[in-house]
């Protein structure tokens, strides 16, 4: 009876250790399991990760996209509006312009018709003045002997020759110059080999002048 417990322990021990390997294979194997399981998992999150990273940056760069042709778009629009506010700028300054010299040439106009108006308004008032010129003028030409009465003449003349002097009028030299038909009246005509061609020898009656505008034409007597 003992001899069969002793024989049968030996075979207990060997399939106590056969179950303990068993038991280990076991282990390991769920062991390298789980680390391959924890493996797998690491790998799929880093592949996910990868993945979202990816995706990211296709967002971010079709972001950017949208984002810098925005951005083109609106720099284009900003330079449109800017050549359109430059030629809308150009245009009002080219109008601008062209009124400062209409309205200079308007002013230039303006004051050349009024001076020539009052030239006129000046001319047709002297006209009007000339016959008591003339008669003092012949006043001065008679012989006298009342001295005050020759001197009072000769102050009146001075004084209206002062007056037209004021007024910008001035008499048109006519005695020894050449006939000039837009200054000069010849009502006679004398020979005379002393003189010029042309030569006025003798005057009638005066002329006036305001600047270029003839107020009366001298009235002559020319030779040869």
């Amino acid at each position: 009876m003992n001899e069969e417990k002793k024989t049968d322990l030996p075979e207990q021990e060997a399939k106590t250790a056969s179950e303990e390997t068993a038991c280990e294979e076991k282990e390991t194997k769920a062991a390298e399991a789980e680390a391959a399981t924890e493996k797998a998992e690491e790998t799929a999150a880093k592949e996910s990760a990868e993945k979202n990273a990816e995706t990211k940056d296709a967002k971010n760069a079709r972001d950017g996209g949208k984002k810098e042709k925005h951005r083109f778009r609106k720099a284009s629009a900003e330079e449109e509006k800017i050549e359109k506010l430059e030629q809308e700028n150009a245009e009002l300054n080219d109008r601008y312009l062209r009124v400062c010299a209409e309205y200079d040439n308007f002013r230039r106009r303006s004051q050349k018709e009024r001076e020539a108006l009052y030239n006129d308004i000046k001319a047709d008032t002297l006209s009007k003045f000339l016959p008591v010129y003339d008669n003092l003028e012949r006043a001065l030409k008679q012989g006298t002997e009342d001295e005050a009465y020759r001197k009072g003449v000769e102050m009146i003349m001075n004084q209206f020759n002062s007056t037209m002097e004021k007024l910008g009028v001035t008499e048109i030299e006519s005695l020894g110059q050449k006939f000039d038909p837009a200054l000069h009246n010849a009502v006679m005509h004398v020979d005379d080999e002393e003189k010029g061609e042309n030569e006025i020898v003798e005057v009638f009656q005066q002329g006036f002048k305001i600047g270029d505008k003839v107020v009366r034409f001298a009235m002559v007597k020319v030779a040869n």
